[in-house]
């Protein structure tokens, strides 16, 4: 293991244990963005699952809604078949 590698997984599991919900990047559409996200309880932060009209979450895709739900986040899903309401901060 690299040692970049190392120090990422020790600072995950620390992150988690101290109750973040942690989000390692592989891929991004923006460069030079850094490599975790670590969201604490009841944060500020909302999730979008984005589908084609009609189609639902994959299990998995669920699992995931459920995990960041349960961890105080909001979460939803948008197929297109109705407007997002953007809200402004």
């Amino acid at each position: 293991m690299a040692a970049e590698q190392k120090v990422q997984t020790k600072l995950i599991h620390q992150l988690e244990k101290a109750g973040y919900y942690v989000i390692k990047l592989s891929v991004t559409n923006k460069t030079g963005i850094p490599d975790i996200i670590a969201i604490p309880k009841n944060s500020d932060v909302e999730f979008i699952e984005v589908k084609a009209p009609g189609k639902k979450p994959a299990p998995l895709q669920e699992y995931r809604h459920k995990e960041l739900r349960n961890h105080g986040l909001k979460v939803s899903v948008h197929d297109g078949t109705e407007q997002y309401i953007v809200r402004e901060r």
